[in-house]
């Protein structure tokens, strides 16, 4: 790693500022585990709409980053919060017209993969996908970002541990029952308990961005971002990080309890060592130097949480 930004290659600029591969695929994958789990589950796994469900869902993601740091460099270009980003805009290693093809490339990859889709799930399938590309876009883009509003928060809890989820698993249930046709009525034919069993990973996802935003605060309350961190300062915040992971780690309890779930349910419990660590640094820490570290391993935790939680679930 290189010491002085104005170093940094373009492929470091796209890959290690922009792209956030350590955040990017964890987060994008670990509700498409637990419909996969789900799946397994219920008898309807089809690998290949599922992959091709999570491509279009992650190409969607990554869109929403690259538009995130292009807004953040077009709108607030006197906020410091990436130097290195200015600093290749400067230079000319990075342009706006680099970053809006890019964000186009993701959309334009992502929207391929519509006809394959849709012919499956029908306009259900549509929907979800619409759903998912305004929330990666207008996280940030449109006349009224709704980060700027403070509603990240709940849009992400509903997107990584409902939304993704039911999608994950309805696209695969469509290829096994072939109800393309049957529209949005047949998302009403899907069991009632995919809607709940990814909540405890949305709750962790957005742990993540908890992180980002204590060490954003300062950057965030400069470009008019109403974060709980600028809304409630580090009190505040660390207590929906926490109320947070309490809900995510006693879920698996009520899954036991009022689902019908074996005692393999409790297998994300596993990770409460991991979770505890990062903690520790989120109740005391606030630097971007101390806690730069803490966001990915955070994105790995939602994931490898996850991946327990499709094992609990599919096993009988």
């Amino acid at each position: 790693m290189n010491a002085d930004p104005n170093e940094l290659s373009a492929r470091e600029i796209w890959i290690r500022l922009l792209l956030y591969p350590s955040h990017t695929l964890p987060t994008a994958a670990a509700p498409v585990l637990v419909g996969v789990g789900l799946a397994v589950r219920d008898g309807v796994f089809s690998p290949l709409p599922m992959l091709i469900g999570f491509l279009a869902s992650w190409l969607i993601h990554v869109g929403g980053v690259f538009n995130d740091n292009h807004e953040l460099l077009r709108r607030h270009p006197h906020v410091p919060e990436h130097p290195e980003l200015l600093l290749a805009l400067q230079s000319g290693t990075l342009t706006f017209a680099g970053l809006r093809n890019a964000i186009l490339v993701c959309f334009l990859l992502a929207a391929l993969t519509g006809p394959y889709l849709i012919n499956i799930g029908g306009p259900t399938a549509f929907a979800i996908g619409m759903v998912g590309a305004a929330s990666g876009y207008f996280y940030a883009g449109g006349p009224q970002p709704y980060v700027k509003h403070g509603l990240a928060d709940p849009i992400f809890f509903i997107m990584f541990g409902m939304v993704a989820v039911v999608g994950t698993y309805y696209i695969q249930w469509a290829a096994l029952h072939g109800l393309a046709s049957h529209g949005l009525d047949a998302v009403l034919q899907l069991p009632w308990d995919i809607w709940l069993i990814g909540v405890p990973v949305g709750a962790l996802v957005v742990n993540v961005m908890l992180i980002d935003d204590i060490r954003d605060r300062h950057f965030d309350a400069q470009k008019g971002w109403r974060t709980c961190a600028v809304r409630s300062g580090l009190g505040g915040i660390r207590k929906e990080y926490f109320a947070l992971s309490v809900f995510a780690y006693v879920l698996p309890l009520a899954f036991w309890l009022w689902f019908g779930c074996s005692a393999w349910i409790f297998l994300p419990l596993l990770t409460l060592p991991m979770a505890y660590r990062i903690w520790g640094a989120v109740s005391t820490l606030d630097q971007t130097r101390d806690l730069i570290m803490m966001s990915p391993k955070a994105s790995y935790l939602s994931l490898l949480y996850a991946a327990l939680l499709a094992i609990g679930v599919a096993m009988p």
